[in-house]
């Protein structure tokens, strides 16, 4: 019994991602929920208000109860919909490196005082262009 379950493992197990530079991870479904985990800690010393927070923590929840809900990658793949789970991983990486910029850029903030200028003066607009202006 167990031999079928090992050999049933290492058939799932792919070769190569078929992306230059991009690694297999055996255990991606740990990694990605670990990454994930992380990153809702991390995410922590943006403002709960600040839009992007919201939508960090909304994604990122998304898709730890995908990896917690499903053990097949080629699942969690297929519903995330944002590529294979080494994608995901590296993804998830990313946002993590994110956080402390976004938390020091702070673009949620307007200073005080400031005004946005709009500017309606249009340009030539290239002949492919449809001009939607009456």
């Amino acid at each position: 019994m167990l031999s079928r379950r090992l050999g049933a493992l290492f058939a799932q197990v792919k070769e190569s991602t078929g992306i230059v530079g991009l690694d297999v991870v055996p255990n991606a479904r740990q990694v990605l929920i670990g990454l994930y985990n992380q990153t809702l800690s991390a995410v922590q010393v943006i403002p709960q208000e600040a839009v992007y927070r919201q939508n960090v923590e909304a994604l990122t929840r998304h898709r730890l109860a995908v990896c917690e809900e499903e053990e097949d990658p080629e699942r969690i793949e297929s519903r995330v919909q944002c590529g294979q789970v080494e994608e995901l991983i590296e993804q998830a990486q990313d946002e993590l490196e994110l956080i402390p910029k976004m938390a020091e850029w702070k673009p949620w903030e307007v200073p005080e005082g400031h005004k946005i200028e709009i500017d309606e003066t249009f340009g030539d607009t290239p002949s492919q262009v449809p001009d939607h202006r009456s």
